[in-house]
């Protein structure tokens, strides 16, 4: 009995037909260019770098709101709907600007956002087959990564706005639709700026599109999950264990979120390179298309070959 018979009739039928080969050819990659490990990697450095970063929103929120308790509330509900698992351990309520505390979160979250920004970077080059002497320096990829993370808290900070005047200005389905709405936009936008400053300059905007779409809906639903953890199961927990659901659930939730991220940039490779249909069975071994980067060296014409060289007979004498 041939076990593998089922799965060779399937790898023949995702071979003949393009909704089941781009999945599949992705999957692949993904576990060739071991994307867990890149995964796991992004999401350690995204777990040390969320608190930091959330302190100096939370602070500046401290100066700039100054107690307002309508303001608070719409932010508070942009924030849940954002971040929900974080949501639950920040006191809105007591939003006070504190010089220490920005400093400390400044300087904090500088240093483990940048850590997030260059093993993302390491991710797409990993992914897109860059050779290590054309992928960006030092202080290119700091430059990039800081380039990143302010426009990340500008668009953070923007939508916030913009979801708290939604869900303060509507009213049951419309607010939750509106606000969910808000979110898928700033995804969108949020991806755009890091699909195109982690890929490479040559490839062009459009051929990132497919990723960035998955990506920014992905996101949203995740968004969505993450809301009903907490609304329905970190809530019930009791005080004893609700510290380890929370950890728990923050690890799973940005896991989940870099393996997204890269499966869609996987996605991108697939079709702008066409490594599709690839074979279930075939060995891990690259095809000649993901490594475009590698100049193709013309072989010099070769010397025409010698005549062989006749024996040298000695010439007959006549008697």
């Amino acid at each position: 009995m041939n076990l593998l018979a089922p799965v060779k009739r399937f790898d023949r039928f995702q071979q003949r037909h393009r909704p089941l080969a781009i999945p599949v050819a992705v999957g692949k990659k993904f576990g060739e260019d071991q994307g867990g490990n890149l995964a796991a990697l992004v999401a350690y450095h995204a777990f040390f770098s969320l608190l930091p970063l959330l302190l100096v929103f939370v602070t500046i929120l401290g100066y700039v709101l100054n107690g307002d308790p309508s303001a608070v509330k719409s932010i508070e509900h942009s924030v849940g709907r954002n971040f929900p698992v974080v949501n639950r351990y920040i006191q809105f309520t007591a939003l006070r600007g504190s010089v220490l505390a920005l400093a400390i979160g400044i300087a904090t979250s500088l240093w483990s956002g940048l850590g997030v920004t260059n093993s993302a970077q390491n991710a797409f080059d990993t992914i897109w087959a860059i050779p290590r002497p054309e992928r960006p320096g030092f202080l290119s990829s700091r430059l990039r990564g800081l380039g990143l993370l302010v426009a990340t808290g500008l668009l953070f900070a923007l939508a916030s706005g913009a979801s708290g005047v939604v869900s303060g200005g509507l009213g049951g389905t419309p607010a939750v639709v509106g606000g969910i709405a808000v979110s898928l936009l700033v995804n969108v936008v949020l991806f755009l700026l890091t699909f195109r400053l982690m890929t490479p300059g040559e490839i062009r905007t459009r051929s990132l599109a497919p990723g960035i779409a998955v990506v920014a809906v992905l996101w949203t639903v995740l968004q969505a999950v993450g809301g009903i953890y907490v609304g329905h199961v970190l809530r019930n927990l009791p005080s004893a264990y609700e510290a380890f659901g929370f950890v728990i659930a923050l690890l799973v939730w940005l896991h989940l979120g870099a393996q997204v991220t890269l499966f869609s940039a996987e996605l991108n490779v697939v079709l702008a390179r066409r490594m599709w249909p690839r074979p279930l069975l075939s060995p891990p071994d690259e095809p000649p298309a993901s490594r475009p980067h590698e100049p193709a060296t013309e072989q010099p014409p070769a010397a025409p070959a010698a005549p062989p060289l006749r024996p040298r007979t000695a010439p007959v004498r006549r008697r």
